[in-house]
């Protein structure tokens, strides 16, 4: 086995807790007012969700997750008065949703994990 292989399948094993730590740290900074740095987070779950075969159930998630963060930010990019952050410039409303779906995704990550467990 090369030093190739044992990498890709360490990242391949990976993935999931990259997802799952991410999913939850959305929430956590977009309550915190961290909201334009949870773009990175937004990205990991998207990608490590549409890349890692085994989340596939959860890949619709990922996609309401990452069109839940982009909506505002696109509203704060092209606003014609945006505030310094979008923390301060994202509505509540926003923020519920974001908060809500990254949670809902987190939650069906323990529990699609907890179905695979028991088979």
């Amino acid at each position: 086995m090369s030093t190739q292989t044992l990498d890709r399948e360490t990242t391949v094993r990976r993935a999931p807790r990259a997802v799952i730590v991410s999913a939850w740290a959305v929430p956590i900074m977009v309550v915190g007012q961290f909201a334009m740095l949870a773009i990175v987070p937004v990205a990991l779950v998207l990608i490590g969700t549409l890349r890692d075969a085994r989340l596939r159930p959860l890949r619709w998630g990922a996609i309401a997750l990452t069109s839940a963060y982009a909506t505002p930010l696109a509203l704060w990019a092209i606003g014609p008065e945006r505030a310094q952050s979008l923390s301060k410039d994202m509505h509540p409303v926003f923020a519920a949703i974001i908060v809500a779906v990254g949670v809902a995704f987190a939650v069906s990550f323990h529990v699609l994990r907890r179905k695979r467990a028991h088979r």
